[in-house]
């Protein structure tokens, strides 16, 4: 056989595809009616939700460099006009989906008793309801506008709810006006409707059309339709020339709003002449307006799931498991001092990691606390804690203001943090603080010593509950040594030769993990065995994508449980045929990054933040820690990757040809929505919920199903 070159763009999948699969992943449990009926709304409001980020972010980016005058293609060989009509199609068929979806939901919910009302479907005393906060709440905050040259058209920020509106004046009534009302965003974008039998909503796009007619009197108005527009949300910073990198950010977040506009959704049946002017208004290209079979913003759809007290119709609550010490430990501290702890989240209570921080600043033992904050959640436990030991105590924060979407509140945090008395740095210059560390320094009644949280999650106690992540705390020397070092690095660009045992980006990351990759291949090359389990968000990386077509060549056996983009190719004759890549989408966020190396039988397991994307390896400062702990590594191994690739309930498996299938799905036929009568089936995390929970000992079954299944979509490919 001829040697296949690794540069061949076929054996690259484009990202944005590839993304766009994964959340077309999450609208398959939309639809998917064994889910809760409330969750299943929840996810069309995950899946338009990411969608908003998606414009905002990659296509703002795509489009921003095609007005630079960039063209250049990327690993898959797609220019940016190839890739752009490419996006065009896929995501109208997506948004399609996504409607297609939400009115099947629709009479579902009705028939549960949970009403989304039209207008014309409100009984008198609703109707009576509606006239009221139209007039007490809604007309208050409202500014009418009619388009003409002493009023110019307003402007609309980023996602915020309009009603666009042909205006005619009853006196002159030959010309046409164009109408814009802006809704403020202190108003719930789904109003509750008092009713005793049914739990009822109205649209607030409903009730501003309906007011309407009272705010512009002297006209007729023609035609409305509510509409949203999506701008350009990246932040543009020149670090090298800003005195100070806070008030850069701060004053980008500003801009922000402003950005250009890249997509505008519209009601489908709106007057062509209303679309028509908003789509030059906002110099939009055809493709980029979205008419929608519902209303503009789906994932305002949260709000029906958080005010509906219907638990029948939500996953059933669990409560993850409490740390518990040993009998011969008296603290946590006595407890780390024996042994590393290692917790997985949510099924592990994320209540230690915020214990470790809290009972750090109030004991006094404690001498100092080194900090980082990626992102945290807007009523922190965790920043108090820090600002109340400050006055005590030695406390560093490296808060990351670029932490998209968290710019304001880490902004805040690093302002009040300071004011205490905390010494707060930002990172590097040009480098995101992704890494997730915390490490106190302790008085000991045998001397001093350092103890270490290292996370694959943000230090936030409410994204804890819903992402699956994992904990690592320690008090062997060499890894809070290590962990220490990186501190100084943050905060003095102070680069030691090693960070062993740490993987650190940008420094030695990239390369140790293509170093571990061709060490399994040269295991298999010389008669071994070459193992590779790895798990993360996404990956992207084409040095690492070659170091594994490489192991796979040489015979490694590797397995990739990859939640969202996937460049890699799997199945390809020759090249990848050894590569199996599976995602699971379910109840939980899977965030968690867990990379297994069997090393010829002296296996080596690291958990840490980073994905193997460019902007991982390369853009961010991140950390890999190996479990040196052999326990730990058996119930990483046996308790939860085993869990991951025996799943054939939330698993779907990528093929050569770049779509996902059910893991129980034919790879040929009818690809049905539910598994075939008398099919086992397993889910990850409902097992791993049950083991929580005490009802199921902390040992996944054998993958046998997965292996089954792997074996033909091997002689598929």
């Amino acid at each position: 056989m001829a040697r296949l070159s690794l540069q061949n763009p076929e054996y690259y999948l484009n990202r944005d595809t590839s993304w766009l699969a994964f959340n077309g992943r999450v609208l398959e449990e939309a639809e998917d009616t064994g889910n809760p009926l409330l969750e299943r709304l929840k996810f069309l409001a995950i899946s338009a939700s990411n969608l908003d980020e998606f414009f905002e972010i990659r296509v703002a980016s795509m489009m921003q460099q095609i007005e630079d005058g960039y063209n250049e293609a990327g690993p898959d060989g797609l220019t940016l006009f190839e890739k752009r009509d490419i996006l065009a199609q896929s995501t109208h068929r997506f948004v399609e989906d996504q409607y297609d979806c939400w009115n099947e939901l629709r009479p579902a919910m009705a028939e549960q008793g949970i009403r989304v009302l039209a207008m014309d479907e409100l009984g008198a005393e609703a109707r009576r309801f509606v006239d009221e906060y139209c007039e007490k709440e809604l007309d208050p905050l409202l500014t009418p506008v009619t388009v003409d040259p002493a009023h110019p058209f307003p402007r609309v920020i980023n996602k915020a709810l309009c009603l666009g509106l042909l205006l005619r004046r009853r006196r002159r009534s030959a010309l046409t006006y164009t109408g814009v009302i802006s809704v403020p965003r202190s108003l719930p974008r789904l109003v509750r409707l008092p009713s005793e039998n049914t739990t009822d909503f109205i649209f607030l796009a409903d009730l501003v059309a309906h007011h309407a007619e009272k705010m512009y009197r002297g006209y007729d108005i023609v035609a409305a339709a509510p509409f949203r527009v999506t701008r350009n949300s990246n932040l543009y910073l020149q670090e090298e020339e800003a005195r100070s990198l806070l008030e850069s950010v701060r004053a980008e977040l500003h801009n922000r709003r402003k950005g250009d506009a890249v997509r505008m959704e519209i009601e489908a049946d709106a007057d062509p002449e209303i679309i028509e002017r908003l789509r030059t208004v906002f110099e939009l290209d055809p493709w980029q307006v979205f008419p929608v079979n519902g209303p503009v913003n789906l994932s305002r759809l949260f709000n029906i799931y958080d005010e509906t007290a219907r638990p029948d119709l939500k996953y059933r609550a669990f409560a993850p498991r409490e740390l518990r010490l040993t009998a011969k430990s008296q603290n946590f501290f006595e407890e780390l001092r024996r042994h590393d702890v290692l917790l997985h989240h949510p099924f592990d209570s994320y209540d230690a990691v915020l214990s470790f921080i809290e009972s750090a600043a109030e004991d006094d033992n404690v001498l100092s606390i080194k900090q980082t904050l990626y992102r945290t959640n807007e009523h922190s436990l965790i920043v108090p804690s820090l600002i109340d030991a400050a006055s005590r105590k030695e406390v560093t924060a490296v808060v990351e203001l670029k932490a998209r979407f968290d710019e304001a509140h880490n902004i805040r945090w690093a302002r009040d943090m300071e004011d205490a008395g905390v010494q707060v740095f930002h990172g590097l210059v040009g480098l995101k603080t992704h890494c997730k560390l915390s490490l106190l320094v302790r008085r000991d009644a045998d001397g001093v010593r350092s103890y270490a949280h290292i996370g694959t999650g943000n230090y936030n106690a409410t994204t804890a509950r819903i992402y699956t992540d994992l904990s690592l705390f320690t008090a062997n020397p060499e890894v809070t040594r290590a962990v220490h070092d990186v501190f100084s690095f943050l905060t003095a660009y102070a680069e030691n030769p090693s960070y062993e045992p740490l993987l650190v980006a940008p420094l030695d990351l990239a390369e140790k993990v293509t170093a571990l990759i061709d060490r399994e291949a040269e295991h298999a090359r010389h008669g071994g065995t070459g193992r590779i389990i790895a798990k993360m968000n996404a990956l992207l990386d084409k040095n690492v994508i070659q170091a594994l077509y490489r192991a796979s060549q040489a015979g490694v056996e590797i397995d990739l449980i990859v939640r969202g983009i996937c460049a890699l190719r799997p199945g390809v004759r020759g090249l990848s045929d050894r590569i199996k890549v599976r995602s699971i989408v379910g109840r939980f966020l899977e965030h968690s990054r867990i990379y297994y190396f069997g090393n010829s039988g002296e296996e080596e397991i690291y958990i840490g933040s980073a994905d193997w994307m460019p902007r991982n390896l390369y853009e961010r400062v991140e950390v890999l820690v190996p479990l040196r702990d052999e326990l730990l590594r058996e119930r990483v191994r046996r308790e939860i990757l085993d869990a991951y690739l025996a799943d054939n309930r939330k698993a779907r498996i990528l093929l050569r040809d770049a779509t996902y299938i059910r893991a129980w799905q034919p790879v040929h036929g009818k690809r049905n929505r539910k598994p075939p009568t008398g099919t086992a089936a397993f889910s990850a995390q409902d097992f791993l919920i049950s083991v929580a929970e005490g009802k199921q000992a902390g040992l996944a079954p054998a993958p046998s199903a997965a292996k089954k299944h792997r074996a033909a979509v091997g002689r598929e490919r």
